[in-house]
């Protein structure tokens, strides 16, 4: 497939998600054991941790069609990069999704601020440039949006294998937006 093509798969798998009409293909006993030589997903998800967020359901997906990399506020921190640099080099990944989403927990607790542990922190610290580009009193949802495109910047600037692939046309990085409440994607 091209990455028009996957991308106009990704369209329409969601669109029968938001429509309650999943075709469930690709998920029974023929494709496990077809998939136990290898793997090639055409797409990689960098998605919130969040549990309302599913990218296999909200692209009606099957099994080894994505590669999901998920972690609250989809930052692309270094262990998230490095796994999907693994599927630029070898699995043959062609595009690769950032996927915000509504309501977005860790966006939420980075524009408030505050003390939350260390941990806790250092990953919304990756935020705060999304907050910054954003600008004053912008809302959840702008900033969201913000981030997924600041998250692409930082897999290009970050990630030689991921910027090379992009640069020779191997792999198209586009951002997203997940609504909780339709389940439509939408491609920014």
């Amino acid at each position: 497939m091209t990455q028009a093509e996957i991308i106009t798969r990704l369209k329409e798998g969601n669109a029968r998600f938001a429509e309650d009409k999943l075709d469930g293909k690709l998920q029974d006993s023929s494709r496990r054991e077809e998939l136990t030589s290898g793997q090639e997903p055409h797409t990689i998800v960098l998605s919130c941790a969040d549990s309302r967020v599913v990218p296999e359901l909200a692209f009606d997906a099957g099994l080894g069609e994505l590669f999901v990399v998920r972690v609250a506020g989809n930052i692309a921190n270094s262990s998230s990069m490095a796994s999907m640099e693994y599927a630029v080099a070898h699995c043959g990944s062609k595009v690769i999704v950032v996927l915000g989403h509504q309501a977005c927990g860790a966006v939420t607790a980075a524009i408030n601020g505050g003390d939350n542990g260390y941990n806790l922190n250092h990953l919304l610290s990756h935020i705060t440039p999304a907050i910054s580009a954003s600008g004053e009193g912008a809302s959840v949802t702008d900033v969201v949006k913000k981030n997924a495109q600041l998250q692409i910047d930082e897999l290009l600037n970050r990630s030689s294998i991921i910027s090379t692939a992009a640069e020779k046309g191997d792999i198209k990085i586009v951002p997203a937006y997940y609504n909780l409440d339709s389940g439509k994607v939408e491609f920014l």
